[in-house]
């Protein structure tokens, strides 16, 4: 029987990475769960084990349910019925199975009915899960919006809420409006109060995924005559209260099972998440990184399968008396989609464990105080998620697009006729470089660590890593990427532009993952050769490339020239 998690070995390779072993410590808190709770591990073997039993379910529900339901979905999609959204049958059957595997909850503490899985392992959940239907993904993933309220909350609102969603109620984050897409300070949804205190919420909102679920994290303007971030709060909305509608669900490209929604908020009664002010400078700052790494994980899935898809066609068509994986031609993408899938992937859960590592030391230090140590521990880790969150999502979504039109292309005439596959993961991978911030936003992101050196210092540390004697020629190679990075940089800081460095910042950002990727294939293949070696033998010649394309941009750019790409 098919299982997504356990056909796949290299998942369960970044399951064993050496920073778990200080991830579980931290999140299990020396394992003082052991004592209160009976499914809670004592041991970091324990855990371990306890997360590949998880996967397991996973990448069985994902296999033998989500998977043979995707096609029904895709084709039926959710519909509005009386001001509710009422999703496509299957969906309801992937609700309930997932429910039933207890498959909520993932990352919130056992105390409110979680699972406290760290975050790795909750992006490897949604991998599988999006690998079987991306739209489904989002409905299921969208609990980890349930992490906002729980670190922004109070604690009668934790007790309130995260057990719901430990149980397997839905949640959806209402930010963008109609004039308000990326641009979140122009949110205009009215927050007031009544006499009594109680908030009130008015106004509309577009674009929201999963709109009518059942508890929602609003951004909505509470302060009066405000006309930018520091008016904006976070409220929490739930759905028994009612004074929400749908007016309208839209019909889109792709990713039909995931709902999107435009929601009317009439007097809708809702709880403050927080401190006023903060809902825009702080908490959604913290909800987008959580959905931005989300959606990385997401682009993975699909990339896995797309690749699937692709090499499964190869073997079994044969044209001119071969197969068709025999040509140069169409091996050659289905490396290249292998190496894209394998170095993204790294840089996923790479990405994943410095998220791990601060928010379980933050979580401790709501408790007690830090040691001076664990402070410097989460100021270092913090910055590294916040720095690799946005190449994390930015690459993957890219490259999610990329494996998905080549899947098409490995398929010819065949994957342009909707009754294969491939052409709804096309359809679906679209929408991953734009929601939760286009790839020009993640640059946007990611530009000030490239300009302050942050990604020149990682680069640094993992060159001093030891790789395979007879990896070390690639070695080489990637350690000449990082060192045109670095003059790059050096180029762009002497224009003394900020037009320029905003012109130049994709070519430095795609410098930079393409440098990274190639450096985390190489560790891979030097402590799993037989299932990394292979990509990185075809990745870093593809990203050598690469870099040398961005890096000859950056190098000839004439400032003078930049008149000419203007078009108004």
């Amino acid at each position: 029987m098919a299982n997504y998690y356990s056909d796949h070995p290299e998942l369960e390779f970044h399951l064993h990475h050496p920073l778990m072993k200080r991830i579980v410590d931290l999140k299990e808190r020396n394992y003082e769960d052991k004592d209160k709770f009976e499914d809670a591990p004592v041991d970091y073997e324990d855990a371990i084990e306890n997360y590949k039993q998880i996967l397991e379910i996973t990448g069985d529900v994902a296999a033998n349910v989500i998977a043979p339901n995707s096609e029904a979905v895709d084709l039926e999609g959710p519909h509005l019925e009386n001001g509710r959204m009422i999703y496509a049958s299957k969906t309801y059957e992937n609700l309930d199975v997932t429910r039933k595997a207890g498959l909520y909850g993932a990352s919130m503490p056992r105390r409110f009915g979680g699972l406290n899985l760290p975050n790795t392992t909750f992006s490897m959940l949604s991998e599988v899960i999006s690998a079987a239907d991306a739209g489904f993904q989002n409905v299921w993933s969208l609990q980890s919006c349930i992490d906002t309220l729980y670190e922004f909350g109070s604690e009668e609102q934790r007790a309130k809420y995260i057990p719901r969603v430990s149980a397997g109620e839905t949640m959806s984050m209402d930010l963008t409006e109609p004039d308000a897409g990326s641009d979140l300070q122009r949110v205009m949804l009215k927050a007031t109060q009544d006499p009594d205190g109680t908030w009130r919420l008015n106004g509309v909102k577009r674009f929201i995924t999963n709109g009518d679920s059942d508890i929602h994290l609003v951004l909505a303007r509470s302060e009066e005559g405000t006309h930018d971030g520091r008016g904006l709060s976070m409220f929490i909305y739930d759905k028994r209260d009612g004074g929400v509608d749908v007016r309208h669900i839209e019909h889109k490209l792709g990713i039909h099972g995931s709902p999107t929604c435009e929601l009317t908020y009439k007097n809708a009664k809702a709880e403050l998440c927080g401190d006023r002010k903060l809902g825009l400078i702080k908490y959604v700052m913290a909800l987008m990184n959580g959905a931005r790494l989300g959606i990385a994980a997401q682009s993975v899935g699909v990339e896995q399968e797309a690749y699937n898809e692709a090499l499964a066609y190869a073997k079994d068509r044969a044209q001119f008396n071969s197969k068709i994986i025999n040509f140069p031609a169409v091996y050659d993408m289905l490396s290249r989609m292998k190496a894209k899938l394998d170095a993204g992937r790294s840089l996923l859960y790479m990405t994943a464990r410095y998220v791990d590592i601060y928010k379980a030391l933050e979580d401790i230090q709501r408790d007690r105080k830090l040691t001076p140590e664990e402070r410097a521990e989460l100021k270092k880790y913090s910055k590294l998620a916040d720095a690799f969150t946005p190449l994390a999502k930015g690459m993957n979504s890219e490259y999610a697009n990329q494996n998905a039109y080549d899947a098409i292309s490995v398929h010819g005439g065949s994957g342009f006729i909707m009754e294969y596959k491939c052409q709804r993961l096309y359809r679906d991978a679209r929408i991953f470089s734009i929601y939760e911030g286009t790839t020009q936003l993640q640059v946007v992101a990611a530009i000030r660590y490239i300009i302050n050196g942050t990604y020149n210092q990682v680069l640094a540390d993992m060159l001093a890593q030891p790789v395979a004697e007879n990896l070390q020629p690639l070695q080489a190679r990637a350690k000449a990427m990082a060192e045109k990075l670095a003059a790059c940089i050096e180029k762009v800081k002497a224009f003394e532009n900020q037009e320029a460095q905003d012109f130049l910042a994709r070519s430095l950002y795609d410098i930079t993952g393409n440098t990274v990727m190639s450096l985390l294939i190489l560790d891979d293949a030097t402590r799993a050769p037989e299932l990394f070696e292979k990509s990185a033998r075809v990745y870093i010649p593809y990203a050598e490339a690469e870099v040398a394309r961005a890096a000859a941009f950056i190098e000839n750019f004439d400032i003078n020239n930049i008149e000419n790409y203007r078009m108004a």
